[in-house]
């Protein structure tokens, strides 16, 4: 308990320090998702040097040693994991057949799948659908502030950041008593996500111009698509809450609903008439 409070103060303290550069890093030729920019980029520099020499030599070793049939088994362990959180966010968010899914999914594979080694629920046609608090509370309306880069964790929002704490808490592992476990299995975690990033990082290096710019923007892109499922306002439309988007629709659909029935009774009526 204490551990967990300890590390949802440090993050707090992460937020109100970018709170307070906000006012110092803008300018007229800042880009508006990201009025901390020169701070970011001195982090992104930190992460990448960091990235370049322990992380991607790791991750590269990982994947050359490990067989395939093996690094999937990790990446399906790990994915079972996060689709009980995202049981949890969809009911969050009141979305059914969403939340449903994602209980199905980290049933079917713990207990038929080995633990989640196997990805059974898959076979079975169970949709993933991923979210975590960050998705939440974007989807309750909650504005995502400015872009923000954490040291070692990378690319999040002011939203985003907020709510690590509370995925911390959604983190099967990162709620184990047992440390060395706890710490080996977040490493592995760590490699195994960056080693399925090796191919799109070559490719990056390869076509960006603007390494830093290009993973801000894909990062923005992805978190808004995540959080409308894929169906984001254009760009030049007021965007809105996504609730609201949804009670207005469920509002049109009943709308028309009414309608018909009343144009349906209207015409019964007027078939009964001598």
């Amino acid at each position: 308990m204490i551990r967990q409070a300890a590390r949802a103060k440090s993050w707090a303290g992460l937020v109100l320090l970018a709170l307070a550069l906000t006012g110092c890093a803008t300018g007229p030729t800042a880009n508006p998702q990201d009025p901390l920019e020169p701070f970011n980029r001195g982090v992104y520099q930190f992460n990448d040097a960091v990235d370049v020499a322990v992380i991607k030599p790791v991750a590269t070793a990982y994947q050359d040693v490990l067989p395939a049939p093996m690094r999937r088994g990790v990446r399906n362990f790990f994915a079972n994991l996060q689709d009980l959180w995202s049981g949890v966010n969809n009911a969050m968010q009141f979305k059914g057949e969403p939340a449903a899914n994602s209980f199905a999914r980290f049933g079917v594979n713990t207990f038929i799948g080995l633990g989640g080694l196997v990805d059974v629920a898959s076979e079975l046609r169970l949709e993933r659908h991923t979210k975590d608090f960050g998705h939440t509370l974007g989807y309750w309306g909650v504005p995502p502030g400015p872009y923000l880069v954490l040291p070692l964790l990378g690319p999040s929002t002011l939203r985003d950041t907020a709510a690590l704490p509370v995925d911390a808490q959604g983190n099967l592992v990162s709620t184990l008593e047992h440390i060395p476990a706890r710490n080996s299995l977040t490493v592995l975690r760590l490699v195994d996500t960056r080693a399925s990033l090796l191919g799109a990082s070559a490719m990056l290096e390869a076509v960006a111009l603007d390494k830093y710019t290009f993973t801000r923007d894909s990062y923005l892109q992805r978190r808004r698509s995540g959080i409308y499922d894929g169906n984001p306002p254009d760009d030049g439309e007021v965007e809105k809450s996504p609730v609201k988007q949804d009670l207005s629709e469920v509002r049109d659909r009943t709308r028309a609903w009414v309608k018909t029935i009343k144009e349906s009774g209207s015409a019964d009526d007027e078939k009964e008439e001598p």
